[in-house]
């Protein structure tokens, strides 16, 4: 595509967003499911990001977001485009961060971003290059494997919203993570792809501990939303992991040739089940 039609197009879904934003702001609900909406995200976490600075207190517009691949379908970005924030992102490959930096809103918004693989061993390390205060206003993380050990290790930043990914899979009851492996990779980790990540549960129950209450999740089951315990109001709705959950309808399991199945429901928990998971609880390693 034309960089110039590209950019044109942009404009078009951004002011779309902006629509969309401002109609949301005549809703009467806690509900974060009820303002959801697509701009550069993959699924509605624009429109619940949208909503979510608007009711909760932000003194840095900053975000941190990693496991972005090229940021063009990402949680951060709408919000980088439409209100101006300053942003700092990760992903594992070069590739992706080369191609990033080729953008035309590289150089017109302040966003910086590096190529490293994440785990708990140089998080701090690595966000601390962002040189953002430790009130940050967004935390993001979606990197499909060791997501509740990297939050876990995370202690430079006290984000107001924390947003993060869980593996629907793994259903609603038990707090299970993958036990950590600082070279997981998920298409490496199992054939099917459904082996990543931790359950809703297990992450409320992080979360929890480091300060935060579940405020919702999105409706394609991928995607939880925390605002520290402090900035807590009437506006948002604290949830219990069971409450909250959201079952994921993707049907993305695989086989071992690596051609999609179309699994859905239980049979997706059916390819993975007998391996071995960590209770973030119990503190012992059971199986699926």
């Amino acid at each position: 595509m034309p960089r110039r039609m590209e950019s044109a197009l942009e404009e078009i879904k951004v002011n779309q967003g902006r629509l969309l934003a401002e109609l949301n702001r005549a809703k009467d609900t806690c509900q974060l499911q009820k303002f959801e909406f697509k701009v550069f995200s993959q699924w509605g976490e624009d429109g619940i990001i949208q909503r979510l600075i608007e009711v909760v207190k932000i003194q840095n517009k900053t975000f941190i977001e990693f496991g972005i691949e090229d940021f063009s379908e990402s949680n951060c970005r709408f919000l980088m485009t439409k209100d101006n924030w300053s942003g700092f992102v990760i992903d594992g490959a070069y590739s992706n961060i080369n191609r990033l930096k080729r953008n035309r809103y590289f150089w017109k918004y302040d966003i910086a971003a590096i190529t490293a693989f994440v785990n708990i061993e140089n998080i701090n390390e690595l966000l601390s290059k962002s040189g953002f205060d430790r009130d940050l206003g967004i935390l993001s993380v979606d990197i499909d494997g060791n997501d509740y050990y990297v939050i876990e290790a995370i202690r430079e930043f006290s984000p107001r919203i924390l947003i993060s990914e869980y593996n629907a899979v793994f259903g609603a009851e038990r707090s299970i993570s993958i036990p950590y492996d600082g070279l997981f990779v998920r298409r490496n980790a199992h054939h099917s792809n459904l082996y990543y990540g931790a359950s809703l549960r297990a992450i409320a129950y992080l979360c929890g501990k480091k300060g935060y209450s579940l405020v919702g999740t999105n409706s394609a089951g991928n995607n939880a939303f925390f605002v520290r315990n402090d900035l807590i109001n009437e506006k948002l709705e604290v949830l219990s992991a069971q409450d909250a959950f959201t079952d994921s309808k993707l049907r993305e399991g695989r086989d071992k040739e690596g051609n999609l199945t179309y699994a859905s429901g239980s049979a997706r928990l059916d390819m993975i089940r007998g391996l071995p998971v960590y209770n973030v609880e119990t503190e012992k390693i059971e199986e699926l």
